[in-house]
Formats: structure tokens, sequence, C-alpha cells
């Protein structure tokens, strides 16, 4: 695997003319913060060696390097997960090449369904924590670089979360903030899983983002992570949602998660 890595990083490398210290996994719905990206350069998920390839509607499957604002970035356009039928090792993949990169800070983005009933529809929720609900830890196996045992005390950044806040106040911007669970999908939680997360102690739920957040605290890369509710679980206004539903839901969110994310990169 760690071949494998530093293969894939030894390829970009080749192809890069710029040299980012931030990263940006684009979740569903979100990535026309894409759009924000000036002097920017693309590679496509199918040319590059070893990267696996995203399957799902909303998530096109290229990575982007440029600048937004003042930073020099790199973004993931579609993420993988782990209900596609990739390994735990392939979904996070792509964060190890990051840290062969030299990419110090990552954020992430996701859709979610929100658990806690103060939670409203189109809400942003900036997380502070999350619950691993997978059945297979990232971190399982031949232990690549770093600690065996990593510490999860901080796995969201305390210093991102506070200029995030700080941002939002300024412009005006209505931020919730929670604990993520996350869980290996494809179905949208039943009444009583969503029941059981609320006991747990988590404020939202969706199918990606901690196997990344894992990997990345394994680097020793920063990470701040932002979701868009868009369907609660909260009993009472629990409805049928599609993925349709959640990507019209994640647009709406999008100008708002755009601004936050943007301000907050150029401040990090």
């Amino acid at each position: 695997m760690l071949e494998k890595i530093k293969k894939t990083a030894d390829f970009l490398k080749e192809r890069m003319h710029t040299q980012p210290g931030t990263a940006i996994i684009l979740g569903t719905g979100l990535g026309s913060l894409a759009n924000e990206i000036t002097e920017k350069y693309e590679i496509k998920y199918e040319e590059i060696p070893n990267f696996p390839v995203s399957t799902v509607e909303g998530h096109s499957g290229k990575l982007i390097f440029g600048k937004l604002g003042n930073k020099d970035i790199m973004a993931m356009q579609g993420r993988f997960h782990y209900y596609e039928g990739y390994s735990m090792q392939e979904v996070t993949f792509p964060v190890r090449v990051m840290k062969e990169l030299g990419i110090k800070t990552l954020f992430v983005s996701n859709a979610s369904g929100g658990t806690n009933p103060a939670f409203e529809i189109g809400d942003l929720m900036i997380i502070t924590d999350h619950i691993n609900y997978f059945p297979e830890h990232p971190l399982r196996g031949k232990n690549l670089y770093g600690d065996r045992f990593p510490d999860m005390s901080e796995a969201y950044s305390k210093e991102l979360i506070q200029k995030a806040l700080q941002i939002a106040k300024e412009k005006g911007i209505k931020v919730q903030q929670g604990v993520y669970v996350g869980t290996q999908g494809p179905t949208f939680e039943t009444p009583a899983e969503y029941k059981l997360f609320r006991i747990f102690g988590a404020d939202a739920v969706g199918m990606s983002t901690v196997p990344e957040v894992i990997v990345a605290n394994h680097c020793k890369i920063k990470v701040f992570g932002i979701s868009v509710i868009t369907d609660l679980g909260v009993e009472g206004k629990i409805v049928e949602v599609s993925h349709e539903e959640v990507q019209i839901a994640a647009d709406a969110a999008q100008p708002k998660m755009t601004t936050i994310m943007r301000e907050l990169i150029n401040r990090a």
C-alpha cells in the first residue's frame, strides 16, 4: 500500500506546478465551491494511478489545483464511499496521498440527516466531534506510518472551529455545532436508528467523512468539517427522503457554506 501511495504522489508531483498546504474534500451537492477556485488545473481520477473512481451522482471525480483567495489549494471534487464497495484503505487512499504531497490542513464537507430536534433543513453544522459507526476501521491492518494508536481527542481542530464561528458571526450566517455519526449506508436511517443515534449523542448522521478524518489525524493533518442538514431524523419530522432531495437541499445551502469555507481557508 505504501508503495502505491508514493507512486500516486510522484505521478501528481510531476504534474503539479503549485505546492498546496490545504486540501478540500467537497461532498454531495457541495462541489460548486470549485467555481471559486482561480488559476486552476484539473486531473481526472481515472488518469491517476491507483485512484478509485467515484460512482455516485453529484460526485464528479477530479482533483482540482489552484487558488482559493490567497491560498494554494487542492480539492477533491467527488469522494469515495464505503457503501460503493471500496475497502476503507481505498476510501481513505487520497488522504494518504495528501500527506505525501505536503498537505497540512484538510477541510471536509458533507450532507447529513439531523437528529437534533433544534435543527432545521438547510442548517449548517460545524462538526465538533464524531462517532465512528462504520463496521471496518480505516487503520485496521499494517500500520503504514504514524502512531499505531493515534490520539483522537481533538479530531476536529478547535482553533479552526473558533475561527469559523467568528466568520459566521461576521457574515450573519446561522450555524449549528454538533457531533456527526458516520454509518456505512447506503440506506437512509429508519426512525428507530435515528432515535438510537440521538441517544448515542449524535446531532447528525451521514455516510462519509469519519474515515477520512481518522486517517487525516493519523497523518498529523489538521481537520475542519462542516455538514449541511439536508433532512431530519427527528420524531414527528421524519419524511421519505431521496438522494435527489438531499442534493437539492445541499445546493440551496451552498452559498453560505462557500462563504464560510472560503474565508476560513484564507485565515487558516
